[in-house]
């Protein structure tokens, strides 16, 4: 009896040691603590979104996600103004298309002078890859900084610049660079903070870009006529520095950051898993078309007769129907599905383009055209990155989302300019332009519809 005791404590010591000596389960791993609990069962929720996180290992349970709370919606704040100063600036392209085109730069074609915002959108988006890493590995922190700096900077420079080159180094390189390095932190850290109100979230943050797009146009147009184009760009850095400010004391993720070695392959991978693909190709085709209204309407509208300072606000106009086209399909999506959403306004862009915009000769049917586009493309920008998070592994979502960002940038850089050769091979007419913008913008929507077969079939009433 006392062999048989003694032998049984020691088993019990034994499996105290494996015990303390087995390592606590980390909560990002799953485990059948914190894997999606619903998946197979068929509970409440995006069940698409929970298979995908689950099949990629990163089912993570969405109890963990705040889902709001002053601390999140604090990090949307920041973040508002992040996309205020980044894509609010590049969305008043078409400002500086139309006045460098009639001032600095009259000597040059129009094809030739797109290549400035061309560049201010192609820097900031292609960015994507490098700023995703570095967001992964070390967080929004550093990024924002370095962005503030950066973005500040090129419009200082800009502010002095006289000749094309010097706009292509300032306006077009510099300050788009900076801006890549607040866009992509501010998005990548919303998306840790929500779950089923991720596309709520990312429309309240992406109404910040349509704001900047209404205050920027008016205040560069109307300091540039009272203080001179050098002070109007100075005052834009330093309200932009303000908000930045502020940005950098806000955004943060909630997720540790997760340093992981570099490889080109990691940016291609997403590429094989075909929901991702094909949501990249929808989002290349939608970049060939998206910018030409914001790049060429000032002038379109300018050409068929309307005032040059009732034309000035057309930038403002759309940008401002933009901020309810970010907000109210981002509430409706985590409803009735990110997808359906993403492709109904999809649809509507290239519908408005083929058959309002070509046909728009007065001042009425321009304003009202400026004011449908820009709801419905304000949608694709609040929604795409909430597709992308809604297919991938949280923990990966900034590389993932900067990977699709960095190829539709291409889109981005040589639409404006094609836009531009079919103006000029038109010798000055616009409806070869407004016809590739809709045909483009149609296939992409096609493309979302594709991507959404990829995930549940043929299912018309599935919440995706």
């Amino acid at each position: 009896m006392v062999g048989s005791s003694s032998a049984s404590t020691i088993a019990e010591e034994k499996r105290s040691v494996d015990i303390e000596k087995s390592p606590s389960p980390d909560p990002l791993e799953p485990t059948e603590a914190n894997i999606l609990p619903d998946v197979a069962d068929g509970a409440s929720g995006s069940d698409v979104e929970k298979a995908e996180l689950a099949k990629s290992h990163a089912g993570i349970d969405p109890s963990a996600f705040p889902d709001g709370g002053f601390e999140a919606w604090l990090v949307v704040s920041g973040a508002f103004c992040c996309l205020f100063c980044s894509f609010g600036w590049v969305n008043c392209i078409g400002v500086f298309q139309a006045y460098y085109q009639t001032h600095q730069l009259s000597h040059l074609s129009s094809s030739t002078i797109s290549w400035i915002p061309s560049l201010e959108v192609f820097m900031m988006f292609a960015g994507g890859p490098i700023v995703g890493k570095l967001y992964d590995r070390y967080g929004p922190r550093y990024l924002l900084l370095a962005g503030t700096f950066f973005h500040v900077f090129g419009l200082m420079m800009a502010s002095i610049s006289s000749e094309y080159y010097q706009f292509i180094l300032s306006q077009g390189i510099c300050s788009p660079f900076g801006a890549s390095m607040i866009f992509y932190p501010a998005m990548s850290a919303t998306g840790t903070w929500f779950h089923k109100n991720r596309a709520w979230a990312f429309g309240v943050m992406a109404a910040g870009s349509s704001l900047g797009g209404v205050i920027f146009p008016i205040m560069v147009e109307r300091l540039v006529a009272s203080a001179g184009f050098g002070w109007a760009m100075r005052a834009a850095a330093f309200l932009i520095l303000g908000l930045l400010i502020y940005a950098n004391l806000t955004v943060k993720s909630r997720l540790p950051p997760t340093p992981k070695p570099w490889g080109f392959r990691e940016f291609v991978e997403p590429l094989r898993e075909l929901p991702f693909a094909l949501v990249v190709i929808s989002s290349f085709l939608f970049f060939f078309g998206i910018f030409l209204p914001f790049n060429y309407i000032i002038l379109y509208a300018t050409k068929y007769g309307m005032s040059q300072r009732l034309a000035s606000y057309i930038i403002a106009i759309l940008n401002a129907l933009s901020i309810l086209g970010r907000t109210i399909p981002g509430a409706i999506a985590d409803r009735l599905g990110r997808f359906n959403t993403m492709i109904v306004t999809s649809f509507l862009s290239a519908i408005l383009v083929l058959a309002l915009w070509i046909p728009s000769r007065g001042n009425v049917p321009i304003i009202l055209f400026a004011a449908l586009y820009g709801f419905s493309s304000g949608a694709f920008v609040s929604l795409a990155p909430a597709l992308i998070a809604q297919i991938s592994d949280i923990r990966q979502i900034g590389v993932r989302t900067g990977s699709m960002f960095a190829i539709v940038s291409i889109a981005a850089l040589v639409g404006n300019p094609i836009g531009g050769a079919l103006v000029t091979h038109e010798h000055g007419g616009y409806s070869h332009l407004q016809i590739f913008c809709g045909v483009v913008l149609f296939a992409g929507a096609c493309f979302f519809v594709a991507a959404r077969v990829s995930l549940v079939g043929v299912k018309l009433t599935a919440k995706v």
